[in-house]
């Protein structure tokens, strides 16, 4: 259920998928949340949780470059550093960033969603606790 690279094409990777990182203090990992290009895609699917739940944490969108992407925090997971490759950089070699509103809602969603998650209610569609408990395994 994890998000994958894209397939290399013209002898080119395409480092894809994108994630937002933000670093949990507690066991150091890295939450990664994967961002699509796919608005309209995410949108509809958005749409219809909120008609039938009437609140959606699973799915933010913000802009990434000056374009409106959906961040799935649906599809999150940990990692520790060695799983992460390369920082996305922008045409002018910069490291690329979310504006500070953007990220505070990231992480807030995202701590309740993995809460809930703790507690046996299954919003992330990787095994994400599994995950965790592996990767805390191989750095103690």
């Amino acid at each position: 259920m994890l998000m994958r690279n894209k397939e290399t094409i013209n002898g080119q990777q395409h480092n894809r998928p994108c994630f937002y990182a933000f670093q949990d203090p507690s066991t150091k990992l890295f939450w990664l949340i994967p961002f699509s290009s796919q608005f309209q895609k995410y949108k509809a699917i958005y749409d219809k949780k909120i008609q039938k739940y009437k609140t959606c944490d699973t799915i933010v969108f913000g802009y990434v470059l000056g374009d409106k992407k959906a961040f799935l925090i649906q599809n999150m997971c940990p990692v520790t550093p060695k799983y992460i490759s390369n920082e996305y950089i922008d045409g002018n070699s910069l490291p690329v960033r979310i504006n500070k509103h953007l990220e505070q809602e990231l992480i807030s969603k995202s701590i309740k969603v993995l809460a809930l998650q703790r507690r046996g209610i299954r919003l992330i569609f990787p095994d994400a606790l599994a995950i965790e408990a592996a990767l805390l395994s191989q750095i103690s």
